[in-house]
């Protein structure tokens, strides 16, 4: 029989040694590597669907939707900054990088978040010219790799976002193929062409709390305190974490969980380690707390946020505001094929080929984005006012209740019927 021909037929699929788990250890048996792929976990993890928002009747009386106004505007980074985030909706785009990313894409999301007030960030590939111009409010990020970092880059952007980890791959630094590193790409990043460019998996000249707050003290001074600054997560030890960005002096901290997506990372990485979104947040929420410290500094949430329900369970468990990444290019036409890492996107969102990069029209993708942040925005500020907010900052964990035992464990949440 020819080898093409033979098929792995398992006896039982759903078993341990399933047709999936002995294609991949006969794959590794043929190249002797691990696989790498975009778009991040795969494996089912909790979701928001297992928290019910409870409505407004007699003891709460919702707010009518039709007739009285609902606030959706938040302010980010009041803590030490002169100039916080104003910003007219709870969404904002995430640190996804130039390189990663087509300059379309990049651009379509500056563009879409200004239609609507709210931010893009330009992830830890360097920022674009295009970009800043575009991007009402920006904010720029300064990562382990320091790709594009200067004083003129940290002076250009609305805030500053000091990247220490990311939810698909906690742990790891960036990796950007070398097939990805186009001249352009080159360009910005300042690298080499056509080589990998690889983050270090943590601030090389920052081994503690005290080395990193020199960082941040550093930032503060070459941007004259004038802008937010943002410390970005990773699902790790999230209660010990939390509470160190905030020693630090951080504005706002960001918390990835590990839904959240990558334009490349080892598969195992992105399925075996970290924290699930809920139960991060629940962790951070809670530590802040410990410390007096919920308030003062501004926590928001990324990693699988799709709709206004997450946004307006997640602003209830106790975030600030929400960050979206995968939702924002499904938006846009992102199929899910998880090509990322090539830069084989067949739609033009996640690729350097200029002749994919030609079907992503910047002006229809950007106003897809738009449309995105606002049907989410409209959706969080309903559930707001049927359970009697007039503002939507005014969610709380009295409005939202765990339908599952499972969900009450890890989120902490009281459980649906008591």
């Amino acid at each position: 029989m020819d080898k093409k021909e033979l098929k792995l037929k398992p006896l039982n699929p759903g078993d341990v040694w399933s047709q999936k788990t002995m294609e991949e250890i006969q794959a590794k048996a043929e190249t002797g590597n691990y696989k790498i792929r975009g778009f991040g976990r795969l494996k089912e993890v909790p979701k928001f669907d297992d928290i019910t928002i409870l409505p407004g009747q007699i003891s709460v009386a919702p707010t009518d939707k039709y007739r009285e106004n609902c606030e959706t505007k938040v302010e980010l980074g009041t803590r030490f900054s002169e100039n916080p985030l104003k910003l007219d909706t709870p969404v904002l785009i995430a640190g996804m990088s130039f390189g990663a990313l087509s300059k379309e894409t990049k651009l379509a999301m500056a563009l879409g978040t200004s239609k609507v007030g709210s931010a893009a960030n330009t992830g830890e590939g360097g920022m674009l010219p295009e970009e800043r111009e575009y991007a009402d409010n920006l904010v720029v990020q300064y990562s382990s790799g320091r790709f594009g970092v200067s004083a003129k880059y940290l002076n250009a952007g609305d805030a500053v976002e000091v990247k220490i980890g990311q939810g698909a791959k906690p742990g790891m630094g960036g990796h950007l193929l070398a097939e990805k590193v186009s001249p352009e790409v080159s360009k910005i990043r300042e690298i080499p062409q056509n080589t990998d460019a690889l983050s270090p998996c943590r601030f090389l000249d920052s081994q503690n709390k005290d080395e990193l707050k020199e960082h941040v003290e550093l930032i503060r001074e070459v941007t004259d305190w004038q802008v937010p600054i943002i410390v970005k997560l990773g699902p790790g030890r999230v209660d010990e974490d939390v509470k160190l960005a905030y020693e630090v002096g951080a504005d706002i901290i960001s918390l990835d969980g590990m839904e959240g997506g990558t334009g490349a990372s080892p598969e195992i990485v992105s399925e075996e380690t970290g924290v699930p979104t809920i139960p991060a947040l629940s962790l951070a929420v809670k530590s802040l707390e410990e410390i007096g410290a919920k308030g003062d500094v501004d926590l928001i949430i990324t990693g699988g946020i799709r709709n206004g329900a997450d946004v307006a369970k997640a602003m209830a468990m106790g975030a600030d505001a929400t960050y979206i990444g995968t939702g924002a290019m499904i938006a846009m036409g992102c199929i899910g094929c998880c090509q990322c890492s090539k830069g084989k996107c067949p739609v033009g969102i996640a690729t350097q080929d200029p002749q994919l990069r030609q079907k992503l029209d910047v002006e229809t993708a950007a106003t897809k984005v738009a449309n995105y942040i606002k049907a989410m925005t409209e959706e969080a500020r309903m559930l707001a006012q049927l359970a009697g907010h007039k503002d939507i900052r005014d969610f709380n964990r009295t409005d939202i209740r765990a339908m599952t035992t499972e969900m009450a464990a890890i989120s902490g949440l009281k459980l649906i019927g008591q």
